[in-house]
């Protein structure tokens, strides 16, 4: 069932919103094992006991006072009497979690304050209220936490692909018409020409690997700020079968903030979150729950729209490592993440916080260098607020602004400083500031001498 096609609105029936919305998330969860079936009937039985209770008491009450009425008037208005009581009373007590444009999902009434947050991607119109939120995000929760699921929000360009207008294409990427992939079956490609959006695509290496492996780990929706006819066309791309994503797809139609993505339009936890993006800004409200990642520049018009000078990798008939490149890597961090997340930490499984579990996980990256920075910084810029200080300090990095024995590392692109001398002579590595920011897009200590400082000319 897709909550894109399938509304209440248009049933026969009065059934409650809330429950079609609960058994649209309970189907995008996977499916237990006869084991998991047999483990989880007790619990499930709790639950259904403590969210039937209410219900119990208003048929009851609905009985007492149908009996009443009913005396005294001939059976053939039974039927109707009691269909009149029993809507008289949901409209009395209900609450209105969400509404479809101005009227009430549940009763029907009209809904004259709105209040709640949009979920257009998921059906057209519809707000839920905050409780409702809470309520659905809680019923989640539990369920992905049975099947030892967190959730991933993922971006869609320069992090999963990289596209481009076909008008800005350069002579030296033409070729690239000829090698595209059949839009007819995009289980397997990974370039394509959408002459009807007058764009090329390219899937990021490894791509389609990451998504299997990564939807054992977690519900995944994608969010980009594209508009929604791109977003639902690169979801086909990435996922044509509907296995990944279904319904769980936000553009930059359906965010609450201009220019920002938030986690107000996401059905999960904020502490069940991780977010995979490759630009910061666009998370001001939730940076903790980002896993920055290195931009994919594919065609030409990317490098330029970011100011880079140089050759593409299509320029250069080029592409990322499948195996070593950024998707590769942070698979395994992902898995690093979700293997502590459910199997190190202690205590309720339901109090634990990825967002501290990923802070664990990055500061092991560079555990135990000590870093010293040689004219990195402008002068007099206070160095613990650069940018490249607090990010080697995230990554378990010490940093220190004078010499000392126990310095492991200089960080610098001046081989003439006095400490870069030192480095040298006391046969310290001496590496780019890029040794950091590489270890940190692939969550991993790379070796020192691929990321030499060099001479500068003049030298």
């Amino acid at each position: 069932m897709s909550l894109m096609t399938d509304s209440p609105v248009h049933s026969s029936s009065s059934d409650d919103f809330a429950a079609f919305l609960d058994a649209e998330l309970n189907s995008n969860s996977s499916a237990s094992s006869p084991d998991e079936e047999n483990d989880d009937e007790d619990s499930k039985d709790e639950e259904a006991e403590e969210d039937n209770e209410l219900e119990g008491k208003r048929v009851k009450r609905c009985k007492v006072e149908m009996s009443e009425n009913i005396q005294g008037q001939g059976a053939t208005s039974q039927g109707a009497l009691e269909r009149k009581t029993e809507m008289s009373l949901k409209m009395d007590i209900c609450t209105h979690p969400g509404s479809f444009g101005d009227m009430c999902i549940l009763c029907g009434q009209r809904v004259e304050e709105e209040s709640g947050v949009t979920f257009g991607y998921i059906h057209k119109g519809l707000r839920l209220a905050n409780d409702e939120i809470v309520r659905l995000r809680n019923t989640d929760m539990k369920n992905l936490l049975r099947h030892r699921k967190l959730y991933l929000v993922l971006d869609l360009d320069h992090t999963l692909l990289n596209s481009t207008l076909l008008a800005h294409l350069t002579p030296e990427e033409e070729y690239l018409k000829s090698q595209t992939d059949s839009l007819q079956d995009v289980s397997s490609g990974n370039l394509y020409m959408l002459n009807f959006m007058h764009m090329m695509t390219k899937l990021r290496p490894f791509v389609r690997a990451f998504l299997k492996e990564a939807s054992e780990m977690f519900e995944m929706y994608i969010y980009t700020m594209g508009d929604r006819p791109y977003a639902l066309e690169m979801a086909r791309l990435l996922d044509p079968n509907k296995e990944y994503f279904n319904s769980k797809v936000i553009s930059r139609d359906d965010g609450t903030q201009r220019h920002q993505k938030g986690l107000d339009v996401v059905l999960g936890q904020e502490s069940a979150v991780l977010i995979l993006d490759d630009t910061e800004n666009a998370w001001a409200k939730h940076k903790d729950n980002l896993i920055l990642m290195e931009r994919y520049h594919f065609f030409a018009s990317s490098c330029r729209q970011f100011g880079f000078n140089c050759k593409s990798l299509s320029e250069l008939k080029s592409d990322e490592s499948d195996l070593d490149g950024a998707l590769a890597s942070v698979l395994k961090a992902l898995k690093q993440v979700h293997s502590m997340f459910f199997d190190e930490l202690g205590g309720d499984l339901a109090s634990r916080d990825v967002r501290q579990v990923l802070k664990m996980v990055r500061k092991e990256v560079l555990k135990g260098c000590k870093l010293v920075f040689s004219r990195v910084f402008p002068t007099r810029f206070q160095a613990d607020n650069h940018h490249l200080w607090k990010m080697a300090e995230q990554l378990g990095a010490t940093c220190m602004t004078e010499l000392d024995p126990l310095v492991t590392h200089v960080v610098t692109t001046d081989v003439g400083t006095e400490k870069s001398r030192w480095a040298v002579k006391e046969k310290k590595f001496l590496v780019h500031p890029r040794w950091i920011e590489a270890a940190n897009f692939l969550w991993q200590k790379l070796p020192e001498e691929n990321f030499p400082v060099k001479p500068t000319k003049e030298e």
